[in-house]
């Protein structure tokens, strides 16, 4: 059941600031999502903000069945392995990491004891024959935020700024995020943004932004609409409507799964029969097992 806390997304855009922005709050779906891992309080926050992140850049994309992929990976780091995507409103992710170097960490490990030298990749799967693309930027910074901030910045040349307050309790964590950006001023022959950081649109809407406090963002009493007209009241427009709605969103199945492997060769399906005389999937997303009867998988 939704919590009051976790209302519908909010999609807003400053027409007279050339500026658009995303907000979200994640409740029970983040709880969900993270209650299916025995994971350490330390990769709890961090994939809580990362499937926070990839709600609000995954809500950029038109919602025709394009997915939004977030990947940070490292070189001997900690967290071997981070991945998150959004697709219409789904959120999933999962981490791989070393139990035993972690636990000789602190409680509170910066990002870079985490992941160490790493990288962040952003994927855009568009839907309709569109297309795929993919970015890459290093994982600098305190904050996978910050990453993505560098990514939208470096490899898009659109100036972005992104909150995430988290906060966890017993019971597991919830969290809000703001996303705005300043968009491409269009046709070619026009000065790259990436150069114009400084432009006083964007300058303007960022100064108001980087107001918000960390209890705003998750306050219950203040809803997006709330937070908008407190940062931008003095505007002459606001354009604010619902996004879908985010629920957890893994897409193992059996059937699914039993497509899957009905692709391969019988000698291939043969040779992943394990001790059980099944073949096993593990879905990383969800922590479950599946046991597919060899026979059933090769009907397709």
């Amino acid at each position: 059941m939704t919590s009051p806390f976790e209302a519908l997304p909010v999609h807003f855009t400053l027409p007279a600031r050339d500026a658009r922005g995303r907000f979200v709050r994640l409740d029970s779906v983040l709880r969900e999502i993270l209650a299916a891992h025995d994971y350490p309080t330390c990769i709890k926050l961090v994939l809580a903000e990362a499937i926070t992140l990839a709600a609000l850049i995954g809500s950029l994309m038109k919602q025709d069945g394009g997915q939004v992929t977030i990947q940070a990976q490292t070189e001997g780091g900690i967290v071997e392995l981070l991945v998150v995507d959004y697709r219409g409103g789904e959120l999933r992710g999962h981490v791989r990491f070393d139990a035993e170097r972690l636990a000789r960490l602190g409680a509170n490990p910066s990002l870079f004891a985490l992941f160490g030298k790493g990288y962040l990749a952003m994927t855009f799967d568009q839907s309709f024959g569109k297309g795929r693309y993919q970015g890459i930027v290093p994982l600098d910074g305190d904050s996978l935020s910050q990453a993505c901030e560098s990514y939208f910045t470096q490899s898009e040349q659109v100036p972005t700024m992104i909150r995430i307050a988290i906060e966890s309790d017993a019971t597991g964590c919830r969290s809000a995020g703001y996303l705005v950006q300043h968009l491409p001023e269009g046709e070619e022959g026009r000065e790259r943004l990436h150069v114009r950081l400084d432009h006083p649109e964007w300058e303007h809407v960022s100064i108001l932004s980087s107001t918000l406090t960390h209890s705003e963002l998750l306050d219950p009493a203040v809803d997006g609409r709330d937070l908008l007209w407190r940062l931008f009241h003095e505007e002459d427009e606001v354009r604010a409507e619902d996004g879908v709605a985010l629920v957890k969103g893994c897409r193992c199945n059996l059937d699914h799964i039993r497509d899957v492997i009905g692709r391969f060769p019988p000698e291939e399906q043969a040779e992943m029969v394990g001790d059980t005389g099944t073949i096993v999937v593990d879905c990383a997303f969800c922590s479950r097992a599946f046991h597919i009867d060899p026979p059933a998988a090769t009907q397709g």
